[in-house]
């Protein structure tokens, strides 16, 4: 590894070697006895007034003795409070591309950093994917630092442990491992710490590839890994024995080991009684189940067994489709793929666009299909009822909609049979399923009575007095009071 030298002239052609963008910048300037400094920065990255006024003209206005009290005089002179020294030519680079500043001084074999930046970060405000009516309004953005401080904040224990390491050969993208000392899972802990390790990839750009690199079932339908963009969320979280990861660059947690629970609660259901945050749960069951399986249940009744649906409702469905020139699996399958083409073209339109979009999709596409006889009016509220329902547990709608679409080839192909194989296929592939040792359908398999009382039920807080036994926490304790029992 390439060192720093004496010479200024040395050190600066080594730098400029190392970094020969245009956008990095030198500034060159004298002490008051004609020694030459140098700092050199990335254009924009920097504030440079702070770095006029508390670097360059103290240093301008003392001389600077030779030998080693060279290096102790620049820091005091300085007196900036973020100062720390580098000595080899590949840390002054990682330093000034992270938007630090280096001095170099003539006669001094190693550089200081001062941490001027002047990054452009996006204000902390409430996420757009996560919004509460009650609780904090706080969300991550992508600035790691600035999401270390919001945890900080809201755990102000010397237990937090933030390890930071750079993963990505181009990008040498910050990432952050989170997790409180005392009551994480060590065995949890040790096994992702190996995996990041083992990241070599060129570019790091958002959380989601780290997700997929720590997961142990890359492929799989499900999801293995927690994500949040709340502060509040992330801190409860680790307080529960998990682990958590930020990477800059992105504003969305993630946390470790996963449950599929998870997915059907919100942060909401803290803040307000238990009796309704049961009720909202459930309400997210039931609306995942008729997403998922009323679309599969409608061509069952169509094709296969018809005595199903009850009879004035049979009449209707047979009256409303008996023009229709395809198949109701057909017909069921065209709708359900527009609406999947309506819902991407939507988000990935402009907002203003993509509102209109929607409305003409929904109402005149409708209608007009409808009305020419190529589509029935069962089909389409079957899919538009079970698209809105998906949406009521927003993080499952990525698994939700490819299990709703084998859910109906299925149904079409075999039938209630058919069906019925398929549910039961992917019952036993959650069953089987664990992330770093917790079954994704804890705590109902294998049963845990302890950790039910926050799962598609809510207790009272003073009922949950231990921390949950499927993270396997060290420090069981969560609450401490006499007047409660167990």
């Amino acid at each position: 590894m390439e060192k720093l030298t004496n010479n200024l002239q040395q050190n600066q052609e080594a730098v400029k070697g190392l970094l020969p963008a245009e956008d990095i910048l030198t500034f060159a300037f004298e002490s008051a006895d004609g020694v030459p400094c140098l700092l050199v920065y990335a254009d924009g990255m920097v504030n440079k007034e702070l770095l006029g006024e508390q670097v360059a003209q103290p240093l301008q206005q003392v001389a600077l003795p030779e030998g080693k009290e060279l290096k102790e005089v620049v820091k005091t002179t300085c007196r900036f409070p973020e100062c720390k020294e580098v000595e080899s030519l590949n840390d002054c680079g990682r330093e000034i591309l992270d938007g630090n500043t280096l001095l170099l001084v003539d006669g001094m074999p190693l550089g200081l950093v001062f941490g001027a930046k002047l990054l452009p970060t996006r204000t902390v405000a409430e996420p757009p994917t996560d919004v509460a009516i009650k609780g904090p309004r706080e969300g991550f953005i992508e600035d790691v630092k600035t999401n270390m401080t919001l945890l900080r904040k809201r755990l102000k224990s010397p237990d937090l442990r933030l390890n930071t390491s750079r993963i990505g050969r181009r990008s040498d993208t910050i990432v952050c491992l989170c997790y409180l000392d005392g009551i994480v899972n060590e065995q949890v802990k040790a096994e992702v710490e190996k995996r990041l390790q083992n990241i070599d990839i060129d570019i790091l750009p958002d959380s989601s590839y780290v997700a997929t690199l720590v997961s142990e079932r890359r492929n799989s339908v499900f999801r293995s890994v927690g994500t949040t963009e709340r502060p509040d969320v992330f801190a409860a979280k680790l307080a529960e024995g998990r682990v958590g990861i930020l990477v800059d660059g992105s504003p969305i947690a993630l946390t470790l080991p996963f449950s599929q629970v998870e997915d059907f609660q919100s942060n909401e259901d803290y803040y307000v009684s238990p009796f309704m945050a049961t009720i909202f749960r459930a309400l997210r069951l039931i609306s995942v189940l008729i997403a998922l399986l009323a679309p599969a249940l409608y061509v069952c009744s169509q094709l296969f067994k018809m005595q199903l649906l009850p009879l004035n409702l049979t009449l209707t469905i047979a009256k409303s489709t008996k023009d229709i020139p395809l198949s109701p699996s057909m017909e069921m399958f065209l709708v359900l793929f527009v609406l999947e083409v309506l819902k991407e073209a939507s988000i990935r339109m402009p907002k203003y666009v993509g509102m209109s979009l929607s409305v003409v999709g929904a109402l005149v596409l409708g209608e007009a299909a409808v009305s020419a006889g190529f589509l029935s009016t069962p089909a389409i509220i079957v899919v538009a009822f079970s698209g809105i329902c998906l949406y009521a547990v927003p993080n499952f709608v990525e698994t939700g909609s490819i299990l709703r679409w084998l859910f109906l080839i299925t149904a079409g192909s075999l039938g209630p049979f058919g069906l019925t194989l398929a549910v039961a296929f992917v019952l036993f592939y959650m069953l089987t399923t664990d992330n770093f040792g917790v079954p994704l359908l804890a705590p109902f398999a294998p049963l845990s009575r302890q950790d039910l009382k926050d799962s598609l039920m809510k207790f009272g807080l003073e009922s949950l007095r231990r921390r949950p036994y499927m993270y396997g926490s060290k420090n069981r304790t969560r609450l401490k009071n006499q007047n409660y029992d167990e």
